[in-house]
């Protein structure tokens, strides 16, 4: 049998099954084209904007019924968004960087800057809790928190969302930043900033765009404000020495 024939036969099978794929693809494209069912709302909560965007609260940048409000009543609002959406930048809303989407087409962020617009009225979301947690120190003091570290009743087992932390963490941050959240020299403790007063939107506003000229990657499109706040809590807890080494307790064993 000779390689040809070998090679010709490979090449068929993979078009073969490369086939339903650009088949789907090209499909799937000519519906949104078309107007899809995806519209401006979930084009933006399937992009890397959510990671970075809440609609009636600041997550790192501001949220987006008060881009609405800024926004109302400019006859060239929606040009103006969308070339912030498609070039990035930074000086509206602070000195976060926000990064730029030219791999967006420009007919999908024009849905997304109409639904975003639309969001004027929408009220500002309250604080899900005002319930505070106090919590004892190894070296006697307290330290009051407002978010659970630990399920009422059942100390040391931390909470779904701490334990949630440390699972991520532990598979993307350790290596750069220390295994269970201790020391390295690769990156800046964590732990010490968080010491030092480091609130969740700071540690958000650096870990989603992330520090490229310090080699650390952006987290925003893989991880979710929720997620990050997670690992914000599990390392919170480490700083406090009150989340142990290693795998902890949590609520569902």
């Amino acid at each position: 049998m000779s390689n040809s024939f070998i090679l010709s036969v490979a090449l068929s099978i993979v078009s073969m099954l490369a086939a339903p794929l650009i088949q789907a693809s090209s499909g799937a494209g000519a519906g949104l084209q078309a107007g899809s069912p995806q519209n401006g709302e979930q084009l933006t909560k399937g992009s890397d904007c959510s990671s970075c965007h809440a609609a009636d609260h600041e997550v790192v940048g501001p949220a987006y019924n008060a881009i609405a409000k800024k926004y109302a009543g400019q006859s060239d609002a929606a040009d103006k968004l969308a070339q912030r959406i498609k070039e990035g930048g930074s000086g509206s809303w602070g000195n976060t960087q926000m990064p730029p989407h030219y791999e967006l087409p420009d007919a999908q962020i024009q849905e997304i800057v109409r639904w975003i617009l639309s969001l004027k009225d929408t009220p500002t979301a309250r604080a899900d809790s005002t319930e505070k947690y106090t919590y004892a120190l190894q070296d006697g003091k307290t330290i009051t928190l407002d978010f659970p570290l630990f399920v009422e009743g059942k100390e040391p087992k931390v909470t779904k969302d701490v334990f949630r932390g440390y699972e991520l963490y532990n598979s993307y941050c350790y290596r750069c930043h220390g295994t269970d959240a201790t020391e390295s020299e690769l990156a800046p403790s964590l732990r010490h900033a968080l010491e030092i007063g480091m609130t969740p939107q700071q540690f958000l506003a650096v870990a989603m765009p992330g520090r490229e000229d310090k080699g650390m990657p952006s987290w925003a499109g893989f991880l979710s404000e929720e997620e990050m706040t997670g690992i914000y809590r599990y390392v919170k807890g480490r700083s406090l020495g009150l989340v142990p080494v290693g795998r902890p307790p949590s609520e569902s064993e």
